[in-house]
């Protein structure tokens, strides 16, 4: 057996403490007293040992009672501070909840507002289908130009679009969710636009014209305003649309049970495994017959059905009214002409500032901040990384990356370890060139297949591991499995996490610390109602949101794909990975090399 716990060292020294000063107080006692006393000593070890059990059970592992509502604030005080706020309407979490700092409090405010969607009016909550958007219906009209009919490189084009029910009336509010590009399929070309939403059935989406030649505007409407009013309360109400479960072992003897970040306890005690060092909530039903302390994996329990009415059900119609195209007016396409010399000395129009970059003969080519290289060949890529240590964190379109390296590297060797094929972790070593790649999924929630407990660990926690310097490089991203849950749970481990990157760059700032956006996926009725874009867009304004103002470098995944000619994707396909791999290495290598002790030994 190993060495006794602190705080059953606590309870053993009380014991034996206790025990000399009455043997002592005994050598002055009559014989009838010392009867009395042995008895209070009996008793008293006894209500110590069973103290003890009982640490022994919960010390590292609390369980909370299916009575937890009843018991008073004094008692559940402990465990209260051990944990974050959860939305307000969940209210089967709202015991466990803490209060957000001030500052903290002000700053979800913010991020919150700044997601604020318009909502379909009062009483219309579950309408007609007829009553609904309908992008057969709808149309979009390019705006005419200020310059007699002609379009130069440097201008910007807007287009109006106009939304229609089925019943062919113009829609008098807001709140769809539209997405755009501008592409010339001839140079390989694209652009995503910027959509303004008037509030009134109208909406202005505006683009950049940035290089010369027939351009044509795409607009899709990806949800219904009041499709979305559906994914808001599912998101806001029902944080268990997507649930896991653990399995538990001792020996022969193995039970199954259901977990979350937030379980309703008055379906039984629970078993609480909270990050102690961030406060990261997870918790399991307690197993009948095994303890907490026998939890063996993690796996994706499912996802659960019938969520929404048969009427709500229509508003989720795959070619009907989930990303379905709306039609021009007249005409979808610009002839742009070369730049003129005074519009070239003008200041660039603010739109192109909410334009992260576009695509030339397939180049990714950023507005603004370092120019992207083409790392095209293998070489150019392992001079890149020479004595370098890449640490990625986040879900699988991270691990994509990892991949990547994988294929394009002959001198990279990937070490599995008997892992997992897609769970890892993982790591790939070229010793030639002192390479080291890591790569890791982030903690629950998780939506994977069966993992071992030990390697579920939060991304906050490893930062704090590293050490940094001038060859260490950070890859996060972190978005997709988190879009079951309230958005205030995305900003708390967002937030978590940005404490953990500051702290790594006040100790190391040449840490290169590289973060990749969300991006857009093909959608069917059953994966809107757990993935759709317009959840994945919420948490990608807050992801950026958050950031502002430190040094990290981004890959802005969202508008790749959306300008890309490719069709959406979960998992981007491989030339979109290749161009946000190609945009990560022009950060590690914007400087000159820097030349280093390397840190693998060629012995």
């Amino acid at each position: 057996m190993g060495e006794p716990d602190v705080q059953s060292r606590y309870f053993l020294d009380i014991i034996f403490t206790r025990r000399r000063w009455v043997i002592t107080t005994i050598q002055v006692m009559s014989l009838n007293v010392w009867k009395y006393v042995l008895i209070i000593i009996a008793g008293f070890g006894i209500i110590l040992l069973l103290r003890l059990i009982t640490i022994g059970e919960k010390w590292k592992y609390d369980i909370v009672s299916p009575m937890y509502k009843v018991q008073t604030r004094k008692q559940s005080s402990n465990l209260s501070e051990s944990l974050q706020t959860f939305h307000h309407n969940i209210t089967f979490c709202a015991h466990l909840a803490k209060s957000l700092s001030p500052e903290e409090q002000q700053e979800e405010r913010n991020l919150l507002n700044s997601i604020a969607w318009p909502h379909p009016p009062s009483g219309s909550a579950s309408p007609d289908l007829s009553d609904t958007s309908d992008p057969a219906h709808s149309l979009f009209t390019i705006v005419p130009s200020k310059n007699n009919q002609h379009w130069y490189v440097g201008d910007q084009l807007e287009v109006q679009v106009h939304l229609h029910d089925f019943k062919g009336r113009p829609k008098r509010y807001g709140g769809d969710f539209l997405l755009a590009r501008l592409h010339s399929p001839k140079y390989r070309a694209g652009v995503a636009g910027q959509v303004l939403d008037h509030e009134n059935g109208l909406y202005s989406v505006r683009f950049p014209l940035l290089w010369q030649g027939l351009a044509q505007v795409n607009v899709m409407m990806v949800h219904s305003s009041e499709a979305v009013a559906v994914l808001r309360r599912l998101r806001e109400k029902r944080p268990d649309r997507a649930f896991f479960v653990s399995i538990f072992r001792r020996g022969r003897h193995s039970e199954k049970t259901v977990c979350n970040m937030c379980l309703p306890p008055d379906k039984g005690p629970l078993c609480n495994y909270t990050d102690l060092h961030y406060g990261e909530q997870w918790y399991c039903y307690k197993p009948k017959g095994l303890g907490c302390d026998t939890r063996y994996n993690h796996i994706t329990g499912g996802y659960t059905k019938n969520l929404i009415t048969k009427k709500e059900a229509l508003l989720f119609q795959s070619g009907k009214n989930i990303k379905v195209p709306i039609h021009a007016s007249t005409t979808d396409s610009i002839n742009v002409l070369p730049s003129r010399k005074e519009r070239s000395r003008q200041k660039m129009d603010p739109v192109k500032l909410a334009t992260s970059g576009y695509y030339y003969q397939d180049s990714w080519r950023p507005l603004g901040g370092v120019p992207m290289r083409q790392f095209n060949k293998a070489s150019a890529i392992t001079q890149c990384l020479t004595n370098k240590l890449v640490y990625m964190y986040g879900d699988s379109t991270m691990r994509q990356w990892f991949e990547y390296f994988l294929t394009v590297l002959p001198g990279l060797k990937n070490i599995t370890l008997e892992k997992p094929k897609k769970q890892g972790p993982f790591m790939a070593v070229d010793v030639t060139h002192n390479i080291l790649l890591n790569y890791r999924f982030h903690g629950p929630p998780v939506r994977i297949q069966p993992v071992m407990i030990s390697e579920l660990r939060y991304i906050a926690n490893e930062l704090d591991g590293l050490t940094g310097g001038p060859n260490t490089v950070v890859t996060l991203g972190i978005w997709a499995h988190f879009s079951t849950f309230p958005v205030e749970v995305y900003i708390q481990r967002i937030r978590h996490i940005r404490k953990a990157v500051v702290r790594l760059l006040d100790r190391s700032p040449e840490t290169v610390v590289v973060v990749r956006t969300a991006n857009p996926q093909a959608l069917k009725r059953d994966v809107s109602l757990y993935k759709s874009d317009w959840l994945m867009l919420q948490q990608d304004i807050v992801l950026r949101a958050m950031f502002k103002g430190i040094n990290v470098m981004w890959v802005d995944a969202w508008q790749m794909c959306l300008a890309h000619r490719e069709p959406h994707d979960l998992h981007p396909p491989r030339p979109i990975v290749k161009t946000m791999v190609d945009m990560m290495l022009s950060y590690i290598c914007r400087n000159a090399t820097r030349k280093n002790a390397s840190f693998l030994s060629n012995e």
